[in-house]
């Protein structure tokens, strides 16, 4: 069923298909696969290195703002990461 009418669409299904566990998932491959320790990364975006473990642990999602600098950081395109591509 679409999300925005009463018919089926493939556009809602394939967005409905997008789940939090895969964005983490992804985020965590590119942080562990990245050159940089969780502490490096910390004190680029400015943030306790606690909170990268949990990113990494999959316990919490990053802030959107966040989110943008820790791709730029990565140097991953957040299309990768949220499996838009």
């Amino acid at each position: 069923m679409c999300l925005l009418s009463s018919k089926n669409c493939t556009m809602c299904y394939n967005l409905a298909m997008i789940l939090l566990k895969d964005i983490q998932k992804r985020l965590r491959e590119e942080i562990k696969n990245s050159d940089l320790s969780q502490k490096q990364i910390a004190e680029r975006l400015g943030i306790n290195p606690s909170t990268v473990s949990k990113y990494l642990r999959q316990d919490k999602f990053p802030a959107l703002d966040t989110f943008a600098n820790l791709c730029l950081i990565l140097d991953v395109s957040s299309d990768d990461i949220l499996g838009l591509k």
